[in-house]
């Protein structure tokens, strides 16, 4: 007798939509057979609903460490409980290194923030800030070899960013060792030059830290990027694209064959330029880098996912609170723009709102929201078919919908510790009903059901995606 059998699922994977019967055992997907006689310890009805795997959110800060006295409002136990709740059954946050800092040691630290936390399974994206020699030649390859084969870099933030020398001999080392490099393009030089000349002119409100990161500042750096992917024939990951121009450059570069692979999230789907404007300083909720931009640009990247130009929607969950001396108001209520610390939560409602607005909307398939959502960053980063998929010898990350209903989405309703959702009042028709994690359900109708600390490391392979 196996532990569990989900009965009646309509199953969609990257590339199929199937009825059959789901048999789990000791976490594991053991058998899809329609009518299934076999018998199991607990039998879930799925009635005919989708049953997808988990998603596997490949781009999400939490508890992560920073410079200027703000703090972060979700951790790995609050982080992984919404991420659960939103159908979320894999996060990959970052563990982030600071110039001088060893990655050996950072990673370390960050396993002891997530060790014993976690509701879910989890890996980590070392951020590189340091381009010393024995970074790039002794400790990145010894943390690709131990099973963090994907790591991020930045073309701006003071603390972060690398210069095209720097760029070039990770890139070169990362394509020595077969490990994926995501890279933030923005051009540094441009929004500090843009930033200052807002702030001479007194043009501090949240609505200018969109002036002072237009399109172009994101294009320029995403042409340069993709030169030096070139130059050092190594595949590159663009993060949080959201600029029509830099959609068109990265689809450009693709069409000739080069190895460039992008990211989006849903603030580029659903939210606008004009949400920055909002009175009593409500527009910092939704202060992020890149902007949000205005709705003709949404249509490009909805036209990225629906084309392939995107490999992966993630949420780039970044959480601050709005109130308090730690967030959005660390320098109080007129914080100016530069200040205001970058990002927004989206953790739980990431695929909500893709599944009601893409698939129920009739925009993309089902099987393309399996494949941004779940499958694609599980291939990328080296998890796959572990994760992103169901299919026989997989982990059981299996969500079932429940569609065909009405939901507003309210922070009251969230599972997060975040004060506020930027999408406050977006109504969806979808919610996952049931989540399971490694053949054990964590969430059923609205309750939460696992244990904090279920949730496991996991270790990443060399990506056949990708290399």
């Amino acid at each position: 007798m196996i532990d569990l059998i989900i009965k009646n699922a309509k199953v969609a994977t990257a590339s199929d939509v199937f009825n059959c019967d789901i048999g789990i055992d000791k976490e594991k997907i053991v058998f899809l057979e329609k009518d299934s006689s076999k018998e199991a310890k607990q039998v879930i009805d799925a009635k005919n609903q989708y049953v997808l795997p988990g998603g596997v959110d490949g781009h999400c800060h939490l508890d992560q460490r920073t410079k200027d006295g703000t703090e972060m409002s979700d951790n790995f136990e609050s982080g992984s409980r919404s991420a659960a709740f939103g159908g979320t059954t894999t996060v990959m946050p970052f563990a982030i290194q600071f110039k001088g800092e060893s990655l050996r040691e950072v990673i370390d630290e960050y396993h002891t923030r997530a060790n014993n936390q976690s509701y879910i399974d989890y890996t980590f994206h070392p951020i590189i800030s340091d381009a010393s020699p024995n970074i790039i030649n002794q400790e990145l390859p010894a943390i690709v070899r131990d099973g963090y084969t994907h790591f991020k870099i930045y073309m701006t933030y003071e603390d972060l960013q690398l210069n095209d020398r720097e760029i070039l001999d990770i890139l070169a080392a990362a394509g020595r060792e077969k490990a994926v490099v995501m890279v933030h393009a923005e051009n540094y030089e441009c929004l500090k030059w843009l930033t200052e000349k807002l702030e001479a002119e007194g043009k501090t409100d949240p609505i200018h830290h969109a002036d002072s990161r237009p399109g172009v500042v994101e294009s320029e750096a995403t042409n340069r990027a993709i030169a030096l992917s070139r130059i050092t024939d190594t595949p590159i990951l663009f993060v949080h694209v959201s600029d029509r121009e830099a959609i068109e450059t990265i689809r450009d570069a693709q069409s000739k064959g080069y190895k460039i692979l992008a990211e989006t999230c849903p603030q580029y789907l659903f939210l606008k330029r004009d949400d920055l404007n909002k009175d009593n300083f409500e527009g910092a909720k939704y202060v992020c880098s890149p902007p949000p931009r205005d709705p003709e640009n949404q249509k490009y990247v909805w036209n990225g996912i629906q084309n392939g130009t995107f490999d992966i929607l993630s949420s780039d969950h970044a959480p601050f609170n709005f109130k308090g001396d730690k967030g959005k108001m660390i320098k109080g209520n007129k914080t100016p723009f530069k200040h205001i610390p970058n990002g927004v939560p989206g953790l739980e409602t990431r695929l909500p709102l893709l599944f009601s607005n893409g698939v129920l909307g009739k925009k993309i398939s089902i099987n393309k929201f399996v494949e941004v959502t779940s499958t694609n960053p599980a291939k990328i980063y080296g998890l796959y078919p572990k994760k992103g998929t169901i299919s026989i010898g997989s982990d059981a990350d299996i969500v079932i919908w429940e569609t065909g209903i009405e939901k507003t989405i309210t922070n009251s309703n969230l599972h997060h510790d975040t004060d506020h959702t930027p999408y406050e009042g977006m109504k969806v028709n979808c919610w996952p009903s049931i989540v399971l994690s490694r053949g054990k359900i964590i969430v059923q109708d609205g309750e939460l059901q696992g244990e904090k600390g279920y949730g496991k490391f996991l270790k990443s392979e060399i990506s056949s995606y990708v290399y």
